[in-house]
């Protein structure tokens, strides 16, 4: 197909961070669900590789053990108030009951937490992404105010990047910037330039942290309900 110029699409599955040798081992799969695995899979060369598209939800999930800096549950960081604990854990609840973030096939709950910037420009660079398709910014019109992790802080010191240690990073205690939201449902938008101010200026703000163009929202399941951002 590629000599007769046709177009291949590439799919993998999973994520950056459950690369057996990029990601956040042990807590890893078996293979290399970063692009260059999917070159190693299919037996093509780099150099027909144009783009890459990373898919990010506009908040993180995880499924399983491993760190999670961001993470909204209600034991997370021992010295924290209980209530600054109980209210991690009740936007925790009600981003996973909106997010319906259950797996499709076993039905195991998903980890859910804000957005995570350092994640967004470690998987930037891993992958050599030239854009990035955002889903799920729905899910968010559910909360007045955002949260997005902008670096990590650990003993003192401030981390824009994944620290080199693995201990620096599964300490890790997430510096936040907070982002007004829009409690607006974003369902039945049908082009981005229609979307309130307050999410627009969220993408944006996602984009400049993550220092890759955000081509594509999503604000729903459906193919009508992805929107293209010029």
């Amino acid at each position: 197909m590629l000599e007769r110029g046709r177009n291949v699409l590439l799919e993998g599955a999973q994520g950056t961070l459950l690369d057996l040798d990029h990601g956040t081992y042990p807590f890893v799969t078996s293979s290399n669900p970063v692009a260059g695995g999917a070159l190693t899979g299919s037996g093509l060369g780099p150099r027909h590789v144009e783009r890459v598209i990373g898919i990010t939800k506009a908040y993180v999930t995880r499924v399983g053990s491993g760190p999670f800096p961001t993470e909204l549950r209600g034991a997370a960081g021992g010295q924290r108030s209980a209530e600054a604990r109980d209210s991690d854990a009740a936007v925790g609840e009600e981003m996973t009951a909106v997010g319906k973030e259950y797996g499709t096939t076993t039905g195991r709950r998903r980890r859910v937490g804000w957005f995570d910037a350092v994640l967004a420009r470690y998987a930037a660079r891993v992958n050599g992404l030239t854009e990035h398709f955002l889903t799920k910014l729905d899910v968010l019109s559910a909360f007045e105010s955002l949260k997005v992790c902008r670096a990590y802080r650990y003993q003192g010191d401030e981390y824009e990047h994944i620290p080199p240690h693995h201990a620096n990073f599964h300490h890790a205690k997430p510096v936040y910037e907070q982002l007004p939201g829009w409690c607006t449902d974003l369902t039945a938008v049908s082009r981005y330039a229609d979307l309130p101010v307050g999410a627009q200026a969220y993408v944006d703000r996602l984009e400049e942290l993550g220092g890759v163009p955000i081509r594509w929202v999503s604000v729903g399941p459906a193919r009508s309900q992805t929107l293209e951002r010029s």
